[in-house]
Order: C-alpha cells, then sequence, then structure tokens
C-alpha cells in the first residue's frame, strides 16, 4: 500500500501542534549527533572502521574484561553483527579476547596498546567537543544535560548505566 506524499504539507510540528519545540530538539539532535560522532569518524575511515568498531573499542576500553555476552546486551546488536566487526578489531590488533576466568567458554574483551591508544584519541576529539559546548554553556549545567540523556534512555534500560557509574541503588543522577 503506498501512500501519496504532500510535498506543500507543513513541517510536522506544526501538523501535531507541538508548539513546545520537540520537532527542532529533534532536529538539533540530528545536528548534534552528526558533529560529536563526525570528529571520530574521519579518524576511523583512515582506517577502514566505522561507527560500530568505535562502540565496541569505547566499551572494551571502559570496562577491561567485558564479555562478548555483556558487550551484546550494551549495543543491542545481534552476534552476527558484533562478529564482523569484532573480528576486523581482533585482526589489526586493537583487541584481543581471553577465555574467562570463572568460564572458559566466556570470551573477555582487551585492547592492547595499539587498541588503547586509538581509542583515547576518539576520545580527545569528542572530548574536546563536549568541553567546547559546556565552555558555551556553562559547566554548572554538566548534571542537567547528564540527567537529559540518562533519561532518553529507556527506563528499563537505565539500571546498565547505573552499574557502569558506580551506582548499582539505581538513583536517576547522572
Amino acid at each position: 500500500m503506498s501512500q501519496s506524499i504532500d510535498h506543500n504539507a507543513p513541517p510536522m510540528e506544526a501538523q501535531t501542534g507541538s508548539g513546545d519545540g520537540h520537532v527542532k530538539l529533534i532536529e538539533l539532535f540530528f545536528f548534534a549527533y552528526r558533529d560529536f560522532t563526525g570528529d571520530a569518524d574521519v579518524l576511523l575511515a583512515e582506517l577502514g572502521f566505522g561507527r560500530a568498531h568505535h562502540r565496541v573499542l569505547h566499551f572494551a576500553n571502559s570496562t577491561p574484561g567485558l564479555t562478548v555476552a555483556e558487550l551484546l546486551d550494551i549495543l543491542k546488536i545481534t552476534k552476527q553483527s558484533l562478529a564482523r566487526v569484532l573480528k576486523e578489531l581482533i585482526d589489526t590488533g586493537y583487541i584481543y579476547q581471553v577465555h574467562g576466568a570463572k568460564d572458559r567458554r566466556q570470551r573477555e574483551l582487551h585492547l592492547s596498546q595499539k587498541g588503547r591508544e586509538l581509542t583515547a584519541s576518539l576520545t580527545q576529539l569528542q572530548s574536546k567537543r563536549i568541553a567546547s559546548a559546556l565552555d558555551e554553556i556553562g559547566w554548572e549545567n554538566t548534571d542537567i544535560i547528564g540527567g537529559f540523556l540518562k533519561a532518553m534512555v529507556d527506563q528499563d534500560m537505565r539500571g546498565q548505566i547505573n552499574a557502569r557509574h558506580g551506582d548499582e541503588h539505581g538513583r536517576s543522577d547522572p
């Protein structure tokens, strides 16, 4: 069933009556995400990598010994999607795997020195953008921004954030 497109229709904000600016915020998210990831994309592309590689590197770096199963749960991707990316990172020497200490069937991920250096470079690029934005709007807004971003995460998944950031009790602050 095909729908015809009304090229003269008003913008979505006018259609929904959401004068509160949600559509503008959605657009700002698109622009912010484009530029936040764009800095890292250039470096990743030079290595033949993409954003999926970046996500794997980030989480393997922030949690040494992260299991493949835990990473799949964080990223909400299929084993097949992760397998290709992980194989490339292992084959190029950025990540290595070891058998789990408690369960040898588990594969724990660790960054090599080369992987830590790449991750540091990517983090530095994105940290500069965040610092620049906070310089512009005020560092006192960090908790508000963090709270907003966390609130954007599905409520049933916020426990992952709490656990990763040292808050095992489920508080909602960032």
